[in-house]
């Protein structure tokens, strides 16, 4: 079979796309990449709309190759990759409902993210006036004896973002789940349209609020590889740095979350104390707990003097104390382990085959994580290991989490050590161009593609790594109890904001 770069070199390649290659392909070319896709050999990064036609980025992890492949759709059509790659359906479903565009046999024509509520039908294409109340939505059947259905959401008891999951359950044994998602749609990518790279800088940062760092950072390499601009080495160590304080923040609220869902309170406080320790760190050093609007296209827009470089240097001597034993008392409780072992298992197939990243991907076998391979400054510089196991349950879940943490605390005190002198922040002319950022998040990897005229955004796409990580929550929690949905939910931690855009 010809490889990745072999099947899309018949298209025609964009010029002044970085860093990164993009080809406008044709139907056949289309085809032939989304058969790629089924039979394993890429892996989908990303599918989205725009007023011109529909894009598609893939990987090929054997070849090292990432590209984006583009369809023009004069007719408001293109073939559905979902037709043949089911981690492409609910993207298509969002391409059909933003821009009008239709993924031609597709096997899932139901809308999903437009309600029936905006008003309007595809805002962002060629946008029409709706007309008459909304329907209902037509979930899908389970036949069977003794079947009944749980519907829970989108209003949940804590505070938690709205989604709807429709349980279909025999007894207490779960046959079938489907989530509706979408209520929390804030039109970010529409509201980028146009706007100067200062402007969407901030909406990058609001898409997902926990990983504001992250998704600042992929919108700032994309613009910084579309207009060629070099950033201060200081800003680079900088930005890892508070990726890293992310990363750890979330980290231990999602291991504290799983444990106060399997009862095991003491836990959940003692994680949520560090948590908080983190957070706070984080306000003295950023000035915002999130450290948000602290990562610009050209740099970083915050000082750091050696006050602040101390106070995390504190920060992750006090968590390297108090961590283990944390630790030890999760490893060591029979209570917890009961309900977390062999609980929501999902293969590594199934991973592989949704390209599923983060915690979910690695704890199926998947070694992957964007700081490595594709890579980006500085953690070409840094050491680090990639936590994988392959059990793929709950507890493999938490145990990448764990071992995470210990990686972060390591890479931290790296840079602190090697953290170099020097400007924060680089120039950004009002140029033309098109980047594709892809980061590791705490989650997994973010994407954000975007096209640059004269200082403004044409179309900016942002991709949560959760888009393909919630089909596959609807996968592990089938043949479990309905109350072991909560431990599988907690400790995928899914976006519902980074999905919704």
């Amino acid at each position: 079979m010809a490889t990745l770069t072999e099947t899309i070199a018949t298209g025609r390649q964009v010029e002044g796309h970085r860093p990164w290659p993009r080809f406008i392909v044709d139907a056949g070319t289309w085809n032939a990449v989304a058969a790629r896709l089924a039979d394993g050999h890429s892996a989908l990064a990303g599918l989205w709309g725009a007023t011109d036609g529909v894009h598609m980025a893939v990987v090929d992890p054997g070849d090292k190759v990432l590209a984006v492949v583009s369809l023009e759709c004069p007719r408001g059509t293109f073939p559905s990759v979902g037709r043949v790659h089911p981690p492409a359906i609910r993207l298509e479903r969002t391409i059909a409902d933003l821009f009008g565009l239709l993924p031609e046999g597709a096997p899932d024509a139901r809308p999903w993210l437009d309600h029936g509520r905006w008003g309007v039908r595809h805002p962002q294409g060629r946008r029409a006036d709706a007309a008459g109340a909304p329907t209902d939505y037509p979930f899908l059947a389970a036949e069977g004896e003794s079947l009944h259905q749980i519907s829970v959401g989108p209003v949940h008891a804590g505070i938690i973002e709205p989604g709807h999951f429709r349980f279909t359950a025999n007894g207490e044994t779960v046959v079938r789940l489907e989530e509706r998602l979408g209520y929390v749609h804030k039109g970010i990518e529409a509201l980028a349209a146009g706007a100067d790279i200062a402007h969407a800088a901030k909406l990058a940062g609001r898409t997902s609020g926990d990983s504001t760092v992250a998704y600042a950072l992929a919108y700032a390499r994309a613009v910084e590889a579309a207009l060629s601009v070099a950033v201060p080495p200081r800003a680079v160590w900088l930005r890892a740095l508070m990726a890293e304080l992310e990363r750890l923040a979330n980290h231990f609220g999602d291991v504290g979350a799983v444990c106060n869902d399997a009862a095991f309170t003491l836990a959940h406080a003692h994680f949520g104390v560090l948590r908080e320790i983190v957070l706070r760190a984080a306000a003295d050093c950023f000035g915002h707990r999130l450290m948000r609007d602290c990562v610009v296209p050209g740099g970083v827009a915050i000082e750091f003097d050696g006050d602040r470089a101390a106070r995390v240097r504190a920060l992750i001597k006090e968590l390297g104390e108090r961590f283990p034993a944390l630790v030890e008392l999760y490893d060591n409780t029979a209570s917890v382990k009961d309900r977390t072992f062999g609980t929501g298992i999902l293969s590594q197939a199934l991973a592989r085959k949704f390209g599923a990243g983060g915690f979910v991907g690695r704890a199926s076998g998947r070694d992957v994580d964007a700081r490595r391979w594709p890579g980006y400054p500085p953690y070409d510089e840094l050491e680090f290991k990639v936590p994988v196991l392959s059990t793929g349950d709950v507890n493999a879940r938490v145990w990448v989490r764990i071992q995470e943490i210990g990686e972060s605390l390591s890479l931290i005190g790296q840079i602190l050590d090697r953290l170099p002198a020097g400007a924060m922040l680089a120039e950004i002319p009002a140029g033309h161009g098109e980047g594709l950022g892809l980061v590791e998040g705490f989650r997994g990897d973010v994407l954000v593609w975007l096209r640059l005229a004269g200082g403004r955004i044409e179309r900016c796409h942002l991709r949560d790594p959760s888009w393909f990580q919630w089909p596959l929550l609807e996968a592990v929690i089938e043949g479990n109890i309905v109350a072991d949905f909560p431990l599988c939910n907690k400790s995928f931690n899914c976006s519902y904001s980074g999905h919704d855009l």
